[in-house]
């Protein structure tokens, strides 16, 4: 004789997680069903996001008109037609090429174009570079929410080039973006040298070039050298040796076509820092810039600055190595970049691209963060008390806040309605001036501290090895 039946099943899935999959999967159904015009409907929606882009862009951002390009467009001009690189000073901003000679050397074609050409020419090769590094992080997560890659990647790009370190380095001519692209390219060749048979592979399916793009972007700008320190402090040995031997390479072959201009950067321009403003300047965002606003003086205390540079490099470089052992290689690369933002002595606004892209850490972490906890929340979901439901849905809510709230500060960039240049004293306009003025930075060195990474997102070493031998 048959039992008595079983009792049906308790649903543990929240109602509002009920309902909100019910309606996604709707929507699939309808795009199945529909591929034409759900097509059309995700092209408009990528339109749409263009268009504000532009016109966000267009209010809160500056007419700049290449200004930084051509000072590098007249420098290479006047050292193609025999002049000396570093004795060039730009007219109208009585500014000079402030860049090592290899770089002089990369840049010396542009001498060949018009400043309008090889702005533009600059424009369409760094938005390429954006979208790469766009791509590297978004790819990961749409895999993993059934994306297409291409239509994610669509929608999380225009947004982010209406911030302020996006639409600058395009305005400016600056090379930033194509610097962090050099730098993310060894990620692909990490994330390549983990996968299974890499060593059987050849030359470039098996990443065994990863940290060659380091070492390139250090010897167009020193500042990217502070990846190697992050490669030998997370024992990736052979990444830092081919960063290391690709910048002396590249650096020597620099010295023998530029051997006088070679002498001349590295025995005095290197250590000009007032060859590009004074530290207290507005747009410089770093922690000199942050000090010497504090103390409301040109330059900042240097005991004061060192002191907290050494702090700041300790987070920053163990906080990204225990990414990296976590499996969040994009994660310890962005905050690698943040760390060197925070302590080089200048690092104007256009530079902290590495801030952008920590917003789709931040963004992920949210969603990823609240997903653990209503999965380890779930079977007590089922009877639970409303603050054990509701603890299980806001459980991201800090990491989406820091994410929200840095791209509206990094889209409004309120750091030049509040911009003071001594003798107007920093304070002018009160603590909320002060802190307006230095918002950008104050929020990478937040960054620093508090950039979360996710277990497993994309690690760079194979199952059981966490460490390159």
């Amino acid at each position: 004789m048959a039992g008595p039946a079983a009792p049906a099943p308790v649903e543990a899935t929240p109602a509002g997680r009920r309902h909100w999959v019910h309606a996604v999967d709707a929507v699939r159904a309808w795009a199945r069903t529909r591929p034409r015009a759900a097509q059309a409907g995700r092209l408009g929606l990528v339109l749409v996001l263009v268009a504000a882009s532009y016109g966000t862009t267009q209010w809160f951002g500056r007419p700049i008109h290449f200004y930084d390009l051509r000072i590098y467009h007249g420098a290479v001009a006047w050292w193609a037609s025999g002049g000396d690189l570093y004795r060039y000073v730009h007219p109208p901003t009585g500014l000079g090429f402030t860049y090592p000679p290899f770089a002089a050397i990369v840049m010396r074609p542009m001498a060949e174009l018009s400043v309008t050409a090889a702005g533009w020419l600059s424009g369409i090769v760094s938005m390429a570079a954006f979208v790469f590094l766009v791509a590297l992080a978004v790819r990961p997560i749409a895999r993993r929410y059934g994306w297409r890659t291409w239509y994610a990647v669509a929608l999380v790009v225009p947004p982010l080039t209406a911030t302020d370190p996006i639409r600058e380095t395009l305005g400016f001519g600056q090379v930033n973006l194509l610097l962090a692209a050099l730098i993310f390219a060894d990620l692909v060749g990490l994330r390549w040298r983990a996968r299974p048979g890499s060593q059987t592979a050849g030359f470039f399916a098996s990443g065994a070039w990863a940290g060659a793009g380091i070492g390139l972007a250090a010897s167009v700008k020193i500042t990217p050298a502070l990846f190697i320190l992050y490669l030998v402090c997370s024992r990736q040995w052979r990444a830092a040796f081919v960063a290391v031997g690709t910048a002396v390479g590249a650096t020597f072959a620099a010295w023998m076509i530029a051997g006088h201009e070679s002498w001349t950067y590295f025995s005095t321009i290197l250590w000009q820092t007032e060859r590009v403003g004074a530290a207290d300047m507005t747009p410089n965002q770093a922690l000199t810039g942050i000090l010497a606003r504090l103390f409301d003086s040109t330059d900042s205390p240097p005991l004061v600055w060192f002191s907290f540079a050494l702090v700041l490099l300790a987070i920053g470089i163990s906080r990204a190595v225990s990414a990296h052992r976590d499996g969040d290689e994009y994660a310890a690369f962005v905050l690698v970049g943040l760390t060197g933002n925070a302590i080089c002595p200048i690092s104007w606004t256009h530079h902290l691209v590495f801030a952008v892209l920590a917003i789709i850490v931040l963004a992920d972490a949210a969603v990823r963060r609240r997903t653990s906890a209503t999965a380890l929340l779930l079977p007590r979901l089922a009877g639970a008390r409303l603050p054990l439901r509701m603890s299980a849905r806001f459980a991201g809510l800090p990491y989406a806040a820091l994410a929200v709230g840095s791209y509206v500060l990094y889209v409004v960039s309120p750091v030049w309605d509040y911009s003071h240049l001594l003798p107007t004293s920093h304070y002018a306009d009160g603590t909320f001036g002060w802190l307006a003025e230095n918002s950008l930075g104050l929020v990478v060195l937040a960054l620093v501290a508090v950039l979360p990474w996710r277990p497993g997102a994309a690690p760079a070493f194979t199952a059981g090895r966490l460490r390159d031998s």
